[in-house]
């Protein structure tokens, strides 16, 4: 047995079934070791694919992925979407193959710094000193990225590490539980809600889980208070059955304007709220002045059961009354967000996932869509564009008894349009719903927010995609995948009816 094969014998003793990969030279022993092994393996025809999917995948199983990269230029590929996939506490294995440690000095073409390019994306980083350690820094890595609520491990792997003998695979280690919240939390939080202030719950990560929406559920019948999520949450349980929640906006503004007629809130879950960007004489942090400020639980903590210990504690009903909300018609008319958003609430199948890189559109088709059967919705969360397509993917490979959605913006499925390829090679059965306005929509919304209402060519041409046009029918079927164009809410419901009743791949280009 080589390192090569001992890495992968642990991987799989360690509960990985699936590796996303983009191999080059340096990754042949994996490649032949994965050959001969369980680990199903998914091709993506770019790295930003890669780590998309494994994002997509962690957030749907709960458990990490297998990712396979190429020297630092490879992984570098990849970043975009391991920052999301980090902001999300998604839980990957990510290895990447490097030079044999005894060629590094001669500073080859290929040789970079891949320690000083994961580290940001990264929880824990460690490079492979010899084929008889691999193993165990295999099983180590798995540990580390099952630390809940998840992380990403990088494991750098030296090709002679790969090939050199080895002497067998590693026993798998324990990851760690979620750290209790303590009993003191719960006591302050309880106290300033029997205030009786206008209060919001703000809930984020796994305080967006069925679990811990339920007890949300509970403490609003009790108290009153308001519920909202984070702006990307990383996944939501949403639809009938579940409490509706406010998302809270994305411009500061708008943000502070929907947060201003409460003077608590209780974080569970989530971070405090931050603007995106910083604006001239707007504030960072978006907790208006006069708003006291309570945390509940970190994301990192049993978020779950720290709601469910509050609302015992304030007497909440077990069993609370969520108000119902009417399920959207099928609409009629111009392809409009609103629109889209109501053809999304009227047809989503129950369980099904939607992944929502819908940009300007995704806000609000969400407002209308908050009727739909039952279903899990995933969003942007480090905000770097290009994460809807693969995330979908992966999420299709972790589910594949799941219809899953992909509301998609024209400009950001360009990053990573290759993952539409991967979904036909693996007939996965995700419906892709191209938002085609033929621009960066979010850009020319900032420039009018700076106060230049009327930019000038050079400004305009930064911000439009219509020179020549894209054709993402065109491109999805050179890709494998049939591909439709709709330019009226009736025709998209008529082609999402159709896609959705049709096991895989579909995309539907929407001309707004």
């Amino acid at each position: 047995m080589n390192g090569a094969e001992s890495l992968v014998r642990t991987a799989e003793a360690c509960g990985i079934s699936v590796c996303f990969a983009n191999p080059g030279t340096t990754e042949m022993p994996l490649v032949a070791a994965l050959d001969s092994g369980r680990i199903r393996t998914v091709l993506g025809l770019f790295e930003g694919v890669v780590s998309g999917a494994a994002d997509g995948y962690a957030r749907i199983s709960d458990s990490p992925a297998m990712t396979l990269l190429h020297l630092g230029p490879g992984f570098a590929n990849s970043i975009a979407n391991f920052h999301n996939a980090r902001r999300a506490r998604s839980a990957a294995l990510n290895v990447i193959g490097d030079h044999a440690t005894w060629h590094l000095k001669y500073d080859a073409p290929l040789t970079s710094d891949i320690v000083s390019l994961a580290r940001p994306v990264s929880g824990w980083i460690r490079s492979a000193a010899s084929s008889q350690s691999i193993a165990r820094d295999t099983a180590e890595a798995i540990a580390a990225a099952g630390r809940y609520p998840g992380r990403i491990a990088t494991l750098i792997a030296p090709a002679n590490c790969q090939w050199d003998p080895a002497e067998g695979p590693a026993a798998p280690l324990a990851s760690a539980s979620p750290p209790a919240v303590a009993d003191d939390a719960i006591r302050r939080a309880a106290a300033a809600m029997r205030r009786g202030i206008p209060t919001v719950l703000f809930l984020g990560g796994p305080g967006l889980r069925a679990r811990s929406l339920t007890a949300a559920a509970r403490l609003a019948e009790k108290t009153g208070c308001a519920l909202m999520c984070e702006t990307f949450p990383a996944r939501m349980e949403r639809g009938a059955g579940y409490p509706a929640l406010a998302r809270l906006p994305y411009f500061p503004e708008q943000a502070l304007e929907a947060l201003a007629p409460y003077k608590l809130m209780i974080l569970a879950g989530a971070p405090r709220p931050v603007a995106f960007f910083g604006y001239p004489n707007a504030p960072s942090v978006l907790i208006p002045e006069g708003c006291e400020s309570e945390v509940l639980a970190e994301p990192e903590q049993d978020v779950a059961a720290a709601l469910e210990a509050l609302a015992d504690e304030l007497g909440a009903p077990a069993k609370p009354k969520i108000p119902a909300h009417e399920r959207a018609a099928k609409p009629s008319g111009p392809l409009i967000p609103p629109n889209i958003g109501a053809a999304l609430g009227a047809l989503i199948p129950e369980n099904a996932i939607l992944m929502d890189e819908g940009a300007t559109t995704g806000f609000s088709a969400y407002l209308t869509s908050a009727g739909a059967r039952p279903h899990t919705y995933l969003a942007l969360t480090g905000g770097a564009i290009g994460q809807g397509l693969p995330c979908a993917t992966g999420a299709a490979v972790a589910a594949p008894d799941r219809k899953v959605i992909a509301l998609q913006a024209d400009g950001g499925g360009m990053y990573t349009l290759q993952a539409l390829w991967t979904n036909a090679r693996e007939s996965l059965d995700v419906t892709t719903i191209i938002c085609n306005n033929r621009s960066y929509r979010i850009l020319q919304v900032e420039l009018a927010r700076a106060g230049i209402n009327e930019p000038g060519p050079r400004a305009r041409s930064l911000t439009m995609l219509d020179n020549p046009e894209i054709n993402w029918v065109a491109m999805a079927r050179g890709m494998g995948v049939p591909g439709v164009r709709v330019n009226t809410a009736d025709e998209l419901v008529r082609e999402l009816e159709r896609a959705l009743a049709e096991r895989g791949p579909n995309l539907i280009e929407m001309m707004m």
